[in-house]
């Protein structure tokens, strides 16, 4: 089919590489401006904007697609259909009824539960045991259009925002291609979504990233690995030159008591307000991530020191 392809962070890229390999001819790719990243906060593109340019398809990079002029040069397409893949801008009607066939979204979660911008971060703060990948269709209320096809995932004990990330991407580039040869049959079956259940995967903001050792470790525990690795649930530890910030970016529940925030052994276990976890991975400002033995023998937490 002949499509425009909307997506922005790496979560797309494997989704657009599978929909050029099944043959579909990408006309146009679109994605967020180039914006400031690294160290020189030089501007750089999206992770979508280097692979499509990468592989010689046009691109381009709207502030807004609501713009008239943007508007007019999508219709001037001249679309069977497009995808969505966590793009990061609202389309409005006259973009989403401009395809032929329709404006398809893949969606990081198992609709309606977790609509919005974060749904892999907040499947796992809140303690979900399954979430999903699902293809809709898009209408203009945010995320609500009914869905298509999808598959579910398991959340591991373990698992952190970036390996879910990274399961959900691989699925979902899988279930693309399959699901737009579906549409192009007409052999599609649209599901509206359910009425009960909806829940809404708010944007992270930092302000929420900082630890607090007062919820019980059960929560801190979701917290640490629902914000790994970015932008990371942090701490301050006491040192000799003053508190110093680490990330916590892996971590387990364990049975202990103490006072929140007490450090209880020399393995990085600490306190919570209700048992304790156990830091497996962290990150001390100006350093990489390290496995939990090798941090310590860097920066070593004595048992009592009590984190802020």
């Amino acid at each position: 089919m002949r499509l425009a392809f909307l997506g922005t962070p790496d979560f797309s890229v494997a989704c657009l590489a599978e929909l050029v390999a099944a043959g579909h001819e990408i006309v146009r790719v679109y994605s967020q401006p180039p914006a400031p990243r690294g160290r020189g906060q030089d501007l750089k593109p999206s992770p979508v904007h280097a692979f499509a340019e990468s592989l010689g398809l046009p691109v381009r990079t709207p502030v807004s697609m609501k713009a008239p002029e943007e508007i007019e040069a999508f219709q001037a397409l001249d679309l069977d259909a497009a995808v969505v893949v966590a793009f990061g801008q609202i389309l409005v009607k006259a973009v989403l009824d401009a395809p032929r066939l329709g404006c398809f979204n893949l969606h990081a979660s198992l609709l309606p539960r977790w609509r919005g911008a974060a749904p892999i971060q907040r499947a796992i703060m809140a303690g979900d045991a399954v979430t999903g990948v699902q293809v809709m269709r898009m209408s203009e209320g945010l995320d609500e259009g009914p869905v298509l096809m999808g598959e579910q995932v398991r959340i591991d004990a373990l698992e952190t925002a970036g390996s879910l990330h990274d399961k959900l991407a691989a699925v979902g580039s899988r279930l693309l291609p399959v699901a737009l040869a579906a549409i192009e049959r007409g052999s599609a079956v649209e599901v509206p979504q359910a009425e009960e259940g909806v829940t809404y995967a708010k944007k992270i903001k930092s302000a929420e990233a900082r630890i607090d050792w007062t919820r019980p470790a059960i929560e801190v525990d979701r917290h640490i690995r629902g914000l790994s690795p970015f932008p990371g649930a942090w701490f301050e530890a006491p040192s000799d030159k003053g508190p110093v910030r680490v990330k916590a970016l892996l971590s387990r529940v364990e049975n202990a008591e103490g006072a929140p925030g007490a450090v209880l052994d020399d393995a990085l276990l600490i306190a919570c307000g209700d048992g304790a976890v156990r830091l497996l991975k962290a990150q001390r400002e100006g350093k990489g991530a390290q496995d939990a033995e090798v941090f310590v023998r860097g920066f070593p937490l004595a048992t009592g020191t009590v984190l802020a």
